[in-house]
């Protein structure tokens, strides 16, 4: 089976969702947009929001450079968790819902450093102004899941996925229906 994706923005879905907790947060979120895409019919939809928690405050979005100087600065002092919300929504309507999680800590900066990174392209798009990259050298650290630092936690989504679409041959092999 080949299966074609496109990706869809789902709108400003999450600025409608408030939660006190961070997990719980992240999967209303996620759910937010997974309902806001499956509009279009016979889809199988994946929503996903990413957020982080360092000494406490729940780092979003930066605001502006300036947030995200702020943030990459805490980031890079105090170890922080990695939150990434994840919903599935079948063509039939079916849904499963998971939050995955990883604690990271960047390694110590300068200024100059921490300005290198907040000028990065897309900065403001990431949660705690930071993109981890594969292999990346900022990182001192991390504990869990990479993929879900980097925004889609790829191990529990396949979980979803064969929750859905159970695997032939064996849960070991590439996900095939």
């Amino acid at each position: 089976m080949v299966a074609r994706f496109e990706v869809v923005e789902p709108g400003p879905a999450e600025a409608d969702v408030d939660s006190p907790e961070p997990e719980a947060l992240v999967r209303r979120r996620a759910e937010a947009k997974a309902r806001e895409v499956s509009r279009r019919p016979g889809s199988l939809v994946i929503g996903a929001d990413t957020a982080v928690v360092c000494r406490g405050e729940l780092m979003g979005k930066p605001r502006d450079r300036d947030d995200a100087l702020r943030m990459l600065r805490s980031l890079s002092r105090h170890p922080q968790r990695v939150l990434t919300g994840m919903c599935v929504i079948a063509p039939d309507g079916r849904r499963k819902i998971k939050c995955a999680s990883a604690r990271t800590k960047l390694r110590e900066m300068g200024e100059e450093e921490l300005a290198a990174l907040a000028d990065r392209p897309g900065i403001l798009d990431k949660a705690g102004g930071f993109e981890l990259q594969a292999d990346d050298p900022d990182v001192a650290w991390l504990e869990g899941s990479e993929s879900a630092v980097m925004g889609l936690a790829l191990e529990e989504l396949r979980e979803m996925l064969c929750e859905f679409y159970p695997l032939k041959g064996g849960s070991d092999g590439p996900l095939r229906v």
